[in-house]
């Protein structure tokens, strides 16, 4: 049957996403989800949230008859997604229907880490005996605490509560070090609480969006994404801070084509103007702040004359922006940013735009941070956790003690024996759970990350396709996808408190397990079964949403139960007496957590190395059907976008000679190569100081047949890393590369 945009657009409840499609992907995408008419088939629907990407949107899953996925659609009931899914969530399907997914255990019976070819397959039984064994012998001869989990995504707390059970506390998501970790302890020293997820901005009510490295539209965050399109209807002021022309600086009245590494000299610069031109929100500073009169003497020589210098902005630009976020005020929002791991100063940029936030008067106000609520939904009855002996801070004494979540790459570090600083006083870490993330991929300075795995004496991965993490495990288990398994309730902050239920919408396909299964058979071989005394996870999620009032057969219906807050208003009261979680009760611009710590209490601007002659900053983000490497080898989403290019301003390419779709290998600054060649794509839409790539693609496992050599990785070229010594935050935007035109094989062949 023919099929129209308009009609798959009905069909994926895209909306005013903003994603050009193919007539290929619209129809391949339609083939799969139905083969006549959509509205007229008879479909049973399953709830469930998201896991394409990590804003977990709660929808649907519709099936035929015969138990085929036909659509996934959004629930009208979440905040999260308000009945629309994006593109990602659309494309759900494709990681179901996968060929190339991991279909059983497999175990390494001979060769060397990272020669998959050496994998067969095994029983589940075998695979956990196996892994079981290696744990006990860990614990043995060094203790539990050896024993470390990667993961990304809801796995995590099933693995989580084993290995917790099991005797270790170091649990790492990528999701701290290598993305919003600066942010998170840079908004805490500011306000005593954490941004946390989804961030509870009020763009809905907004006058003005400052977007500063934030490429909103392209980062599909779902409900974010709506409210500034919202913004755009209304006409609405959006400011966009980016060396790069992005899809939201094309929606901006201001846009700022900012010299990269220059962001704090910036914000000083508008904290100045707001400051000496009088237009902070002084009853909002004069009631909840702490430090001002110290600000406006630290900020005194930041004007914008001495940040057009730093940042090779205008003045009056820099000023224009400034007023249009005063006469806004406290409607106002300088977005905290999402992945904020840039120059390894990135806490001191974080509380520069907490800072800003403030004297705009903007957290807890009306169109600013609104006062997000989370519903306590009770524990399923097990045994206290044994403490640990030691943790991963025990390898790095005094360090990163400001942030209050697993360093991934510490842990990376801690397996390296020659890292550590007290060998005698811990434990360099033995094995690895590898959940739900590609640390190949995630974790940046990959020799590094390779020789922490040479250094393991046993790592298992869990994951739903052959990454190339799986390459290097010595035990691999296929796991479900979101579709075909339950998990925990989503429990998030929001406006309102709500939970919202994940189940299975379709049969397993192959040998693949769930999350919650393999926790538990994992953790009744290691003898933990009092911390699993449950047939299944039905019965922990129908414990604990009795406890909340509802029931398993009540949310298998309505998949998302939303409750009234537990005090009134969205907002502060103008006037009302708050006390914020710091040293001083306020919001403190001078940081007293900070300074305890030996750091600096306000922000301070570093000069960042510049690219030489040749080189240019390698700078990388998001595309909106893609999610980090994940989603690359999915049939729908891979149809949208098969491969990244690089962009390249006009007078570079020139320079060099180079045409639109041109095929190059890149260098970085320490002479490592891409595996892979990319396109050239010449664009006035990026600083002549810079480069840009998607990031997620360049992948070098054969076992992904349509990701494989497709583009290239700038995990690669990213192996000068500037750890944030507050946050721990790993700085990736330190890299400089240039172009190979010839391929680099060839040559090394000759």
């Amino acid at each position: 049957m023919k099929t129209t945009r308009r009609q798959f657009i009905k069909i994926s409840s895209l909306g005013a996403a903003g994603v050009a499609f193919t007539s290929q992907s619209v129809n391949l995408m339609y083939n799969q989800t139905s083969t006549e008419k959509t509205d007229d088939l008879k479909l049973n629907r399953t709830p469930t949230y998201c896991e394409v990407c990590f804003w977990k949107c709660a929808g649907w899953v519709h099936t035929d008859k015969e138990g085929n996925v036909r659509k996934i659609t959004g629930n009208d009931d979440d905040q999260h997604s308000n009945g629309r899914f994006c593109p990602r969530g659309t494309g759900g399907i494709g990681m179901y229907y996968d060929e190339n997914r991991l279909k059983k255990p497999l175990i390494r019976r001979k060769g060397e880490r990272g020669e998959s070819e050496y994998f067969e397959e095994a029983s589940w039984d075998e695979a956990i005996e196996l892994i079981a064994k290696n744990m006990n012998e860990v614990k043995e001869k060094y203790g539990a605490e050896c024993v470390a989990l990667f993961t990304h995504g809801s796995g995590g707390k099933h693995f989580g509560h084993m290995l917790k059970a099991f005797g270790s506390s170091n649990i790492a998501a990528p999701s701290f070090a290598q993305c919003r970790g600066p942010r998170e302890v840079g908004f805490e020293a500011t306000f005593g609480s954490g941004v946390g997820s989804p961030e509870p901005l009020d763009i809905r009510n907004t006058k003005c969006l400052v977007l500063i490295g934030s490429h909103l539209g392209e980062n599909m965050h779902n409900g974010q994404v709506q409210e500034m399109s919202q913004l755009i209807e209304r006409n609405g002021t959006i400011i966009t801070v980016d060396p790069r022309f992005s899809t939201a600086a094309s929606k901006s009245k201001i846009w700022l084509p900012i010299r990269p590494a220059t962001d704090i000299a910036l914000l000083l610069s508008w904290i100045h103007i707001l400051i000496y031109e009088n237009l902070y929100d002084k009853e909002y500073v004069d009631k909840y702040a702490y430090g001002f009169e110290d600000l406006k003497e630290y900020v005194k020589d930041f004007t914008p004359e001495w940040a057009a210098i730093e940042t090779s902005l205008e003045p009056h630009k820099i000023r224009e922006a400034a007023y249009e976020m005063a006469n806004a005020s406290p409607a106002v929002i300088v977005h905290p940013g999402r992945h904020v791991t840039w120059y390894g100063d990135d806490t001191q940029r974080s509380r520069a735009i907490a800072i800003l936030n403030a004297i705009l008067g903007s957290y807890g106000r009306r169109g600013g941070f609104y006062i997000a609520e989370k519903y306590k939904v009770p524990k399923f009855p097990a045994p206290k956790y044994p403490k640990p002996r030691r943790t991963w801070r025990d390898a790095f004494p005094g360090k990163y003690t400001l942030a209050k979540e697993v360093v991934s790459s510490g842990i990376c570090d801690a397996t390296i024996p020659l890292n550590l600083t007290t060998p005698g006083n811990t434990c360099n870490i033995k094995a690895w759970i590898v959940n739900g993330t590609n640390l190949i991929a995630t974790l940046p300075n990959i020799e590094n990350t390779l020789s922490a795995i040479q250094h393991l004496e046993f790592m298992v991965v869990v994951d739903t396709m052959p990454m190339e993490i799986t390459g290097w495990a010595d035990v691999v288990l296929p796991e479900n996808t979101y579709i075909e398994r339950y998990d925990m309730l989503r429990v998030a902050k929001h406006r309102k408190p709500a939970v919202a239920l994940r189940m299975p919408a379709v049969e397993s396909k192959y040998d693949s397990k769930p999350a919650w299964w393999i926790a538990k058979k994992l953790g009744e071989e290691l003898g933990l079964n009092d911390y699993f005394k449950y047939e299944s996870i039905e019965e922990i999620l129908d414990y604990q949403l009795k406890g909340i009032g509802s029931s398993l057969a009540e949310m298998q219906k309505i998949g998302v139960k939303t409750f009234e807050r537990s005090y009134d208003d969205l907002y502060y009261k103008d006037g009302e007496d708050i006390e914020f979680k710091t040293a001083t009760g306020k919001i403190e611009l001078y940081s007293i957590a900070l300074e305890q710590e030996g750091f600096d209490p306000f922000p301070k601007y570093t000069k960042h190395p510049q690219p030489e002659e040749g080189y240019y900053r390698l700078n990388y983000g998001r595309a909106p059907m893609h999610t980090f490497s994940r989603t690359t080898n999915n049939p729908y989403l891979a149809d949208l976008m098969d491969e990244n290019s690089v962009w390249i301003n006009p007078t570079v390419a020139n320079e060099w000679g180079l045409e639109n779709g041109q095929r190059i290998w890149l260098q970085n600054q320490d002479g490592i190569i891409s595996s892979f060649s990319i396109k050239v794509r010449i664009t006035e839409r990026i600083r002549f100081d810079s480069v840009y790539m998607v990031h997620g693609f360049g992948h070098t496992n054969k076992d992904l047949k349509r990701a494989y050599g497709r583009g290239a990785a700038d995990t690669e070229m990213i192996t000068n890393v500037m750890t944030d010594p507050i946050s721990g935050g790993t700085g990736m935007r330190g890299n400089f590369v240039t172009f190979l035109t010839d391929d680099p094989r060839e040559e090394a062949e000759a």
